[in-house]
């Protein structure tokens, strides 16, 4: 079973998941089109963290950021390699657009890589509901990007 639970961003685990995380961010985009929060940006106040777990085993988490105009923006989504496929993604994905729906938030965005080894990532979001959008917030257009949103 899947228990998804808050997290302060401070655990040994949670960082080294993280870690893979940004590892893996980084692998398939340039530097400058890498958008993940880094550990202190994920502890902000305007940030909602959460993880994953079977069996008492950490195995993938996601983030809720919190911009202007009642709505949010989906961050820091990863699920451990070896748990892929498994529907965690899935699972945080509902549980992050339920709280968001909780707050009274009216729009959910994301911004995801362009590259093939994304394609797994945008077919979730696609799966939701979530169409592509121009760039929302700071975010500016760019080729590795794909922006998404969807109308809680």
């Amino acid at each position: 079973e899947l228990v998804i639970t808050r997290d302060d961003v401070r655990s040994d685990e949670i960082i080294a998941l993280l870690d893979a995380h940004l590892t893996l961010m980084r692998s398939l985009s340039p530097p400058e089109s890498t958008h993940a929060l880094d550990l202190e940006g994920l502890r902000g106040s305007d940030i909602t963290f959460w993880r994953a777990e079977i069996a008492e085993k950490l195995v993938g988490c996601g983030a809720l950021k919190a911009l202007a105009d009642n709505a949010g923006e989906i961050k820091s989504m990863h699920t451990a390699a070896v748990h892929r496929g498994k529907g965690v993604a899935a699972a945080l994905l509902l549980h992050v657009m339920a709280t968001a729906r909780e707050r009274g938030y009216k729009k959910l965005f994301l911004e995801t890589g362009s590259q093939p080894g994304f394609k797994p990532a945008r077919q979730l979001y696609l799966n939701h509901g979530f169409t592509e959008c121009p760039p929302f917030a700071d975010y500016i257009l760019d080729p590795n990007s794909v922006f998404m949103t969807i109308n809680l």
